[in-house]
């Protein structure tokens, strides 16, 4: 071989294609990576223009041109949830006792035959005092027993590529440009790991592609992975999933250590809101077939309870410690809420409302953390403050 001459070895010239000598199948020092084009702007050309308002299909909870997933373990009632959010929308109506942006609806079903799907509608439009001749602007298609995949995984490449059934969707959006899309749910529709994060990534990417292009409100529903489940965070296998999404609820059950008080009862909670705030909670009970948003405390009876759980969370604390029995405001078997919570002197307070108890104590500083042991094995727990 000749190293000053890196093509000596390649036949000659006259008997190649024309240009192929030097081309990439051969040249390594070419690229042949697609050329794109950007849109690449100096900030100062947004000097006097009006700045966009920000549109959502329910405020606070679901913005528009994003996607939105709804986390909800099997039979919690998601698929439910979603049908009477696009119920509220086809008919500009009010969801879970809020107003919602009115228009029309592609509802993608995977899981519910078309039988299921009437039946749970019919208990929506007679809660509603609705008729089916009003949902012209609610589009319903079930993809159950079918392929419902909406990329194919290059098993070469690691690339999501999109399906058909991806491109038929796309083609429906851009014929009835609903403000809703809903699709459910996404074990049946994503193809690759849920834990690879390239693919999560790239998958979520599409669905943001259809509501950036479409302007429309994306909403995915999943099922949490199980440490999603242990923690209470209801968040999927990769972090990417919570990560691309740019608002994430959580509807679940409300126990106690696995024991339900009323078992018709949820609680949907905003996880994630790029836009608004996290953290809040929306109470809600199964009713004749359809979820009900239960009547809010007052103000006067919030104050009332959110002191009474402060009192209660002081009181055990000061128990616990004159027993020796230490508590923590990080987890596992000392976690304070819980434990204060399986106290027979919890006068009812949920772990749940025994956790804003604490966090509220440890702002106004009434409670605070004490770190003790040699610094290979430090304890921390919760003592009382010094406010």
């Amino acid at each position: 071989m000749n190293m000053h001459d890196p093509f000596a070895d390649l036949p000659p010239a006259d008997d190649m294609p024309p240009d192929d000598r030097f081309g990439p199948a051969h040249n390594p020092f070419i690229d042949d990576t697609p050329q794109r084009t950007s849109r690449f702007f100096p900030a100062s050309d947004l000097s006097g223009k009006p700045v966009p308002t920000r549109n959502w299909l329910v405020p606070d909870l679901v913005p528009s041109r994003v996607v939105t997933s709804l986390y909800g373990d099997g039979g919690t009632g998601k698929s439910l949830l979603a049908l009477q959010l696009a119920y509220a929308v086809a008919t500009e109506g009010r969801w879970l006792g809020r107003g919602v942006s009115g228009g029309r609806v592609l509802f993608i079903s995977a899981e519910d035959d078309e039988d299921e799907l009437h039946r749970r509608l019919d208990a929506i439009v007679q809660t509603e005092n609705g008729r089916f001749e009003d949902l012209d602007r609610l589009t319903l298609r079930s993809l159950a027993g079918e392929d419902a995949l909406l990329a194919l995984l290059d098993r070469n490449t690691g690339k999501l590529i999109p399906s058909a059934l991806y491109a038929e969707i796309d083609k429906r959006v851009t014929d009835d440009a609903p403000a809703l899309l809903v699709l459910d749910t996404l074990a049946d529709l994503f193809p690759g790991n849920e834990n690879d994060r390239a693919q999560v990534t790239q998958f979520v990417g599409l669905l943001i592609g259809l509501a950036v292009r479409h302007d429309c409100a994306v909403l995915m529903l999943a099922h949490p992975s199980r440490s999603g489940l242990a923690s209470g965070g209801g968040d999927g296998g990769s972090t990417a999933w919570n990560g691309k999404v740019r608002s994430r609820l959580y509807l679940e059950r409300v126990a106690q250590e696995g024991y339900e008080a009323n078992p018709d009862a949820r609680m949907l909670t905003t996880k994630k809101a790029n836009y608004g705030r996290t953290g809040g909670e929306i109470a809600l009970t199964w009713r004749d077939g359809v979820f009900v948003a239960d009547a809010p405390e007052t103000g006067p009876d919030r104050m009332a309870a959110s002191a009474k759980a402060e009192r209660v969370f002081l009181k055990l604390l000061r128990a616990f410690t004159e027993q020796g029995r230490r508590v923590n405001a990080n987890g596992g078997a000392t976690y304070a809420p819980k434990a204060f919570a399986e106290s027979s002197e919890a006068e009812g307070c949920t772990k749940r409302v025994l956790k804003a108890a604490m966090d509220s104590l440890f702002h106004a500083g009434k409670i605070k953390n004490e770190t003790t042991g040699p610094a290979s094995r430090t304890v921390t727990y919760i003592v009382l403050g010094d406010a």
